[in-house]
């Protein structure tokens, strides 16, 4: 996909293709999930929405940026935290190679799955 497309798209319009990939190949993917925060024993409603979660296991969190910045890194842990999903990748599609532009990201909770739910990613 990325290869056909090239990099300098917007956002949005990678996502569209990502997911249409994705679901071809027989994947769950939802887009734009909100998360709910847990904070004090309440919840709290916030503004934040992942952008990819397949098969309610992997958050994937897009880009297309110039440059990947820490804070995009953080983000991703923090979502993985915040929902408990044992999985993250964090792709920039302003790139001429997307493989050296997909960062996987684990929590420990990737350790507690069996093979057959992991071994595709």
């Amino acid at each position: 996909m990325h290869k056909q497309l090239g990099p300098g798209l917007l956002e949005s319009v990678y996502q569209t293709c990502f997911v249409d990939k994705l679901i071809s190949q027989g994947l769950k993917v939802n887009r734009q999930v909100a998360v709910t925060i847990y904070y004090k024993g309440k919840d709290l409603v916030t503004n934040l929405i992942l952008d990819l979660l397949i098969s309610d296991l992997v958050i994937v969190e897009l880009k297309a940026v110039e440059t990947i910045i820490p804070v995009f890194n953080a983000q991703l842990l923090s979502y993985l935290k915040l929902t408990g999903k044992p999985k993250g990748l964090l792709i920039n599609f302003h790139c001429q190679n997307i493989k050296d532009h997909l960062i996987p990201l684990v929590t420990e909770e990737f350790s507690k799955l069996s093979e057959s739910k992991w071994s595709y990613w």
